[in-house]
């Protein structure tokens, strides 16, 4: 105040001015804004021990009442329950911060919420309430910090979440019941929010899922870590997302997954998604945090867009990934909807478990109204990827309806090296048609093709392709049985002795330029 008198003294200022002036100042003196929120002011302890998250509400409470601002949680083990979040609020889990999620046998969760109607996805996509943080219906949302969310006595399995809102029994209506649970099973769910921030953070051991987000619009997720035993992160339903420089490793589930469910009580595309600059593995569970990054036999990770796909997907990009240890790139498109307008490029791989890519439409048709829709996918276009170590099972798989066509796929600049050794009697076998099946290659079959198979596709454009082994595999390197408008150029690849390099059935429209492999 001194200051500002100084400053005043000697001019000549209106009477009216000065009034309204000083009464501003000492307004402001009077009561001022306050930006944060410390956890601890609100009675957190932060020793792992004392239950804090309902200080932890406390703090997001006053904030609230406030109008907005950052919540934050200093140094220190936090033991939680369900923290409650709300618009407006930044948590900020500072550096050396620990948010854990409380045993199951404290009933620190939330209670299940009632889900109405039939639920045609899995339990851990009908319920929200029962996570260690969540939001619904929410309005600028930001979690922040280089602080740690760990799971702790978050549980991965869903089964009882599956009975009670009626996933397995889904096409026998009005028979699931309702009875609330109170068990936590996500590190993070948001439903409905718009203007999301998830950045910066470590998520270990998030339960089945680590971060949910579903009908969310204008979502940012940008340089987290997820070391975690489910699915990393699922998108659901959601417009306009960003994912960048994050490191997702999930040994037991689908790392970084694309999602469209009924969930929502409609078909709601997920569109405008872009992923860029992301790692996802499939190591043992811990192991990327601590650097050893062990190979777990079978380890899922992976990019992968469905199994639930009721709206489908639309105007997608994936750029600039590795995955590593874990099974490769998915599109799967089998509950009615649509994948079109995807772009992938510069994509590196290694040690493939089961396949580099694969591409499928199905009639499971997990959705109400739907039971006669086909799944449609049109217009992608995946380029420059580098594969090692892929697995003997499958290589790319491109798999259409015999009634509808997958349509307009290019693939070009891709170099795939697997580890090879199949029989020459693999070459005899015969895909069955996926149909209704749950979308996934079998473990236990070999496709007759030890590079691509495609079946059931229109105007397939392949470009300088390039496929090798490790050890002789006596299946050819590409086999397309119905296909139309197949393309290729500048095809090359390893042949064991006696093997021919192609088979092509019941096609038209075949063109092959500078591949001599294939003259043969």
């Amino acid at each position: 105040m001194k200051k500002v008198i100084a400053f005043l003294a000697g001019r000549i200022i209106p009477i009216s001015c000065f009034s309204i002036f000083l009464s501003s100042l000492l307004l402001a003196q009077a009561e001022p804004a306050q930006a944060s929120f410390n956890v601890r002011d609100f009675g957190a302890v932060g020793d792992g021990k004392n239950l804090d998250s309902p200080a932890i509400d406390l703090a997001i409470d006053a904030a609230a009442k406030a109008g907005g601002g950052t919540v934050l949680v200093p140094a220190g083990t936090y033991l939680s329950g369900s923290i409650h979040l709300q618009s407006n609020i930044h948590l900020l889990i500072d550096a050396g911060a620990t948010i854990l999620g409380a045993p199951q046998n404290l009933n620190a969760y939330d209670e299940t919420e009632p889900f109405v109607g039939i639920a045609y996805q899995d339990g851990g996509h009908c319920y929200f309430h029962n996570s260690l943080i969540w939001g619904e219906n929410l309005t600028n949302v930001f979690i922040s910090g280089n602080g740690t969310i760990n799971g702790g006595g978050l549980t991965s399995n869903s089964g009882i979440l599956d009975k009670m809102c009626g996933y397995d029994h889904f096409d026998r209506p009005n028979t699931n019941v309702f009875v609330p649970v109170r068990l936590g099973n996500k590190a993070i769910a948001l439903k409905l929010c718009k203007n999301v921030l998830i950045r910066d953070v470590t998520i270990v051991h998030g339960g089945h899922f680590a971060i949910l987000v579903t009908g969310c619009d204008n979502l940012t997720v940008d340089n987290v870590t997820m070391d975690t035993n489910r699915d990393g992160m699922d998108i659901d339903c959601c417009r306009n997302t960003m994912v960048s420089n994050c490191r997702i490793n999930s040994p037991g589930d689908d790392g970084l997954c694309p999602k469209s469910t009924y969930a929502l009580g409609e078909p709601r595309l997920t569109e405008n998604l872009t992923i860029v600059n992301c790692q996802v593995s499939g190591f043992v569970e811990g192991t990327l945090l601590d650097g050893t990054m062990k190979p777990k036999a079978g380890g899922q990770g992976r990019i992968k867009f469905g199994t639930e796909s009721s709206g489908g997907f639309r105007n997608c990009t994936i750029a600039n990934c590795t995955f590593r240890a874990c099974k490769g790139l998915a599109l799967e498109e089998v509950d009615g909807g649509i994948l079109e307008n995807i772009t992938i490029n510069n994509i590196s791989m290694m040690d493939v478990i089961n396949y580099p890519i694969y591409i499928t439409t199905g009639k499971r048709n997990r959705s109400p109204g739907l039971t006669n829709n086909v799944s449609r996918m049109k217009n992608i276009l995946i380029s420059n990827v580098i594969a090692t170590g892929v697995d003997r099972i499958s290589g790319i798989q491109i798999m259409g309806l015999p009634n509808q066509p997958i349509e307009g796929v290019r693939l070009e600049n891709i170099r795939l090296i697997y580890k090879g050794g199949a029989a020459k009697e693999q070459a005899s076998n015969v895909p069955k048609e996926l149909g209704t099946g749950y979308p996934e290659p079998s473990g236990n079959t070999l496709m007759p093709a030890y590079g691509l198979f495609a079946r059931h596709v229109k105007d397939l454009e392949l470009a300088n392709i390039t496929f090798s082994f490790l050890k002789d595999d006596f299946r050819p390197a590409i086999q397309c049985v119905d296909v139309n408008g197949l393309e290729i150029d500048n095809f090359k690849a390893q042949l064991a002795e006696g093997v021919a390099a192609s088979k092509f059935e019941n096609g038209s429209g075949l063109v092959i330029r500078n591949s001599p492999v294939l003259d043969k």
